[in-house]
């Protein structure tokens, strides 16, 4: 359910729903929840069951019960867009809880900040902490590493008949991991493998290390 990782001295959890537990910190980091979006969808009247609602705050509530975090961080992109009855549902889940809940905006969390203030959740622009820099946008600085969101990161794998699957997944290079998006109904954006690159697949209830073979350069053809 949980894959362990070591960045920078730090040890970290991968957990299965697409949450990075940071243990020194007992930080939960939870990327592109997109709360609202399948109200929205089905306001529009598109085929999405009620249930589908439910879910997010079910696994958020898993995660929880298994790290046991001190801290919640949101990492951008909490609400899809404009208020719907999905606000009420997550004011009351929020009241629940009593860990420490942040927000670090994303392009998507068009709310006023005085919305969540009053339910008791810090937004901000990015954190840092320590050598670790904590934004909604993958970002490079120096001497940071840096956790984002913001992609919707998956892996396409190919099996020996030719199938192919598209997994969501973490995605880690030298400097910067980019979190899988927790929400349901995200929609994901494949990326290639590159040389010295990390990827973890989400299958189930399994994080998954995926093999990555060396990429060639292609060579520039002669004119």
């Amino acid at each position: 359910m949980a894959h362990p990782i070591q960045i920078r001295d730090q040890s970290f959890k991968m957990h299965s729903s697409g949450t990075l537990f940071w243990e020194e910190r007992s930080m939960l980091l939870v990327s592109d929840v997109h709360l609202g979006k399948v109200s929205h969808f089905r306001k529009y009247g598109a085929a999405v069951p009620q249930a589908a609602v439910q879910k997010n705050f079910d696994m958020m509530d898993e995660s929880i019960a298994y790290f046991k975090p001190k801290t919640l961080v949101f990492m951008g992109d909490l609400f899809h867009s404009s208020l719907n009855r999905e606000w009420e549902i997550f004011e009351n889940w929020v009241q629940e809880k009593t860990l420490d809940i942040i927000l670090v905006s994303g392009n998507h969390d068009i709310l006023s900040p005085l919305k969540y203030k009053a339910i008791g959740i810090n937004v901000v622009e990015e954190m840092v902490l320590g050598s670790f820099l904590l934004t909604h946008h993958p970002m490079e600085r120096d001497g940071l590493f840096n956790f984002s969101g913001h992609i919707h990161p998956a892996i396409k794998l190919s099996g020996l008949g030719r199938q192919t699957v598209k997994l969501p997944c973490f995605y880690k290079t030298e400097h910067q991991m980019i979190l899988p998006a927790f929400g349901e109904f995200t929609g994901t954006f494949t990326l290639e493998p590159c040389n010295g690159c990390e990827v973890y697949a989400l299958l189930g209830d399994a994080v998954l290390p995926v093999p990555i073979k060396e990429v060639k350069k292609k060579r520039r053809r002669s004119k």
